[in-house]
């Protein structure tokens, strides 16, 4: 395999106070690692997630090994989601974009996988046409049309539709006090033991309104405040605060196998079985836990403008979809909406027994490299 190199770009600053490290908010910069083939310098991919470390991705080393130069960057805000705008990690992707141009890459194309299928196809979209002037609460957003140089392609694999798309789904409609992490209505936790899968019709119906009512009084209380915060006018006040959603982990799909049935085994990406689901949904640590009103705005609420299919729709470029078919986490209708946005662009292509992250599956691995590798070589 060719050696991993480091990738250091400038990127533009953000908002004041949107970091504490004050070297990152005055001389900004983010993070990648490559693996560059010896030969013309034809095709390259970044693969990057809104915030989880891809420098160590898997597919880095076995696409390079195949003739395509693959980098895994890291957004501004890798590690830590809480301030994360959707908006700014798109101009971080930019930036690798034009970095690979500059390397004197002829194609460049960007792999989506897991959270980073929405971002791919956020990014792709407003590169082909910029509508984006402000953020979600409404200040400038500071995107120019370099800023988004297109692509030539979108690689998706275990693909999900969005961070909103997650937390509609996710979300437990279960919890009465938001200010208390065990409050629960028995008659809608699908963790209580008044409820085992198969889950009845009547059961799913009543969970999934009550879903949509929970994310509706969040979203409600973060305009109410964020309006609150801004109606200050005394100099230095604050116009953001972070706060806490608990509970984000209870998608009845996760238990009850009967719904959208695949390969997958019951429990969580993070969590096998019945405890394991459960255990995520309590954790400190997990989705979209601790996250502030204009981030919340941005990733999490139904007002965010990262939704993968709706943006794939938008665009115009060549597209590949490796299913994972044991992914505990995508299921047969995130696949559907893929192709559905796709239309004739779009190609799907089963990994069969594959799991979210691919753990302790090289061979499947090496499928992915290849089908990828090779879709890209055609391009």
């Amino acid at each position: 395999m060719p050696a991993l190199q480091l990738a250091v770009i400038d990127v533009k600053p953000g908002a004041a106070l949107e970091s504490q490290s004050g070297l990152q908010l005055l001389r900004p910069r983010i993070y990648g690692a490559y693996a560059a083939p010896a030969g013309p310098k034809k095709t390259a991919a970044i693969v990057m997630h809104p915030a989880s470390n891809f420098m160590g991705h898997y597919l880095i080393g076995p696409l390079a090994e195949r003739g395509i130069c693959c980098l895994g960057l890291n957004s501004r805000y890798a590690g830590n989601d809480t301030l994360l705008l959707m908006e700014r990690v798109i101009q971080d992707l930019g930036a690798g974009v034009q970095w690979l141009r500059a390397q004197g890459y002829d194609k460049v194309v960007l792999i989506g996988n897991s959270g980073g299928a929405s971002l791919a196809s956020f990014y792709q979209a407003q590169a082909e046409r910029l509508t984006i002037e402000t953020l979600v609460d409404g200040d400038p957003a500071g995107l120019v049309p370099a800023d988004l140089p297109p692509v030539d392609g979108l690689a998706l694999c275990a693909a999900h539709e969005g961070r909103s798309a997650l937390m509609r789904n996710w979300i437990d409609p279960s919890v009465i006090d938001e200010h208390d992490p065990l409050s629960a209505d028995p008659a809608l936790d699908i963790y209580s033991a008044a409820h085992s899968p198969p889950y009845t019709p009547e059961f799913l119906a009543r969970f999934k309104a009550a879903q949509r009512a929970r994310l509706a009084r969040i979203e409600d209380w973060v305009w109410a405040r964020l309006r609150l915060l801004r109606s200050q006018h005394t100099p230095g006040s604050a116009r953001d605060q972070t706060f806490v959603i608990y509970r984000t982990h209870a998608d009845p799909r996760c238990l009850d196998l009967s719904i959208e049935p695949n390969d997958r085994q019951p429990g969580s990406v993070w969590g096998n079985g019945f405890e394991g689901a459960r255990a995520v949904n309590y954790a400190a640590s997990q989705m979209g836990r601790i996250t502030s009103l204009t981030a919340f705005l941005s990733q999490w609420s139904s007002h965010s403008r990262a939704d993968g299919p709706a943006n794939l729709a938008r665009t115009s470029v060549p597209a590949l979809l490796c299913t994972y078919t044991a992914d505990q986490s995508t299921f047969p209708s995130t696949r559907d909406a893929w192709l559905s946005a796709g239309g004739a662009r779009i190609r799907n292509v089963d990994i069969q027994g594959g799991n979210h992250y691919l753990a302790g599956q090289p061979a499947l691995v090496a499928q992915v490299a290849d089908e990828m590798a090779s879709w890209m070589q055609r391009l």
